[in-house]
């Protein structure tokens, strides 16, 4: 059986190893504090599982906590102080690029197609094969479909050396950083907001507001919600648990009876729409206003808004018809 963490510790492995090439990659002004924090954050894969393994008692090694803890404060001393830097890209010419785009055309997009592909083949056909750990087989056929797409994109272009797209991957690590990181941080962020009882004090403020058995008015306090709290938080996934613990499950779905899914999915949607709008989204915003080298770092999102709101007005509407 292929197990998930399998797949974490080849993510930590690929981390590792572009932190042994920021070492040696002289043209970088911090390549020891970049090594050393992307090393370290490889490290923590396969160490996580040892820690997991002695909280929830599985058996197998484990490992104590403390030095993880350590390894977290040591990862954000070295992103918070600027340690991170960026070196010289190892790439062809511009005459080489274009010429490389003229002679592949539209299969340059093969590779990309082919993850999204094998991940739905893991995880409606092999789903049940006893191949995959039981849940996880989209999560393992998504890596699955990047190791495929890596083979295919190699084969595609005529490259050969496992080296390239590895120092391409590289490149691509010093330029997005530590914000990198920032949808998991957020993701987590929502669970601890949720159990603080954020939602539920959320959900108390907006029961005092709405009146009874206002459904329109509750899917729009929902969905609006969402979007708010995404902008602010960055990510959709940390504004769910909170406004779904506030909102989406007690009044839509026990009180007014809403469909599960309908209710859930499309006030994800909604929190999608504020992703487009916020800074704190950086990796889909910022980041791309740098790797593209915008004038204005915040271009991406102005030109989104427009996307952006009737998206969310779409969301609601569709929400209030189709969902009760």
């Amino acid at each position: 059986m292929i197990k998930v963490e399998w797949l974490y510790w080849l993510v930590g492995l690929v981390f590792v190893v572009m932190a042994v090439q920021m070492a040696a990659d002289r043209s970088n002004p911090r390549r020891w504090t970049s090594a050393a924090f992307w090393g370290l954050l490889g490290l923590t894969f396969p160490y996580g599982t040892g820690v997991a393994n002695a909280t929830a008692h599985n058996g197998g090694w484990t490992l104590p906590a403390e030095p993880l803890g350590l390894a977290v404060l040591a990862l954000i001393v070295l992103a918070g102080f600027n340690f991170l830097g960026k070196g010289e890209p190892v790439t062809s010419t511009a005459q080489e690029r274009e010429a490389s785009a003229t002679r592949l055309g539209s299969r340059i997009f093969v590779p990309a197609l082919t993850i999204p592909l094998v991940a739905i083949v893991c995880a409606s056909v092999l789903d049940t094969s006893g191949l995959f750990e039981t849940g996880k087989a989209t999560l393992i056929g998504l890596g699955v479909g990047c190791l495929a797409a890596l083979v295919v994109g190699m084969l595609v272009t005529g490259e050969r050396r496992l080296s390239v797209p590895l120092h391409s991957g590289r490149s691509m690590l010093e330029a997005m950083g530590s914000a990198l990181l920032l949808p998991q941080l957020l993701a987590v962020l929502g669970s601890i907001f949720a159990l603080a009882g954020v939602g539920t004090q959320v959900g108390r403020i907006v029961h005092g507001i709405l009146p009874d058995n206002s459904t329109y008015l509750a899917v729009v306090a929902y969905c609006v919600g969402m979007f708010l709290f995404t902008v602010i938080m960055g990510n959709a996934f940390a504004a769910f648990p909170v406004m779904t613990a506030a909102i989406g499950w007690p009044v839509l779905i026990e009180q007014m009876h809403g469909n599960e899914a309908a209710v859930l999915a499309i006030g994800m949607l909604a929190g999608f729409a504020g992703t487009l709008c916020t800074p704190m989204a950086a990796n889909f915003n910022i980041v791309p206003a740098t790797l593209l080298e915008l004038k204005d770092q915040y271009g991406p999102i102005k030109a989104q808004l427009p996307t952006a709101l009737p998206l969310l007005v779409c969301a609601t509407v569709i929400m209030a018809l189709f969902a009760f």
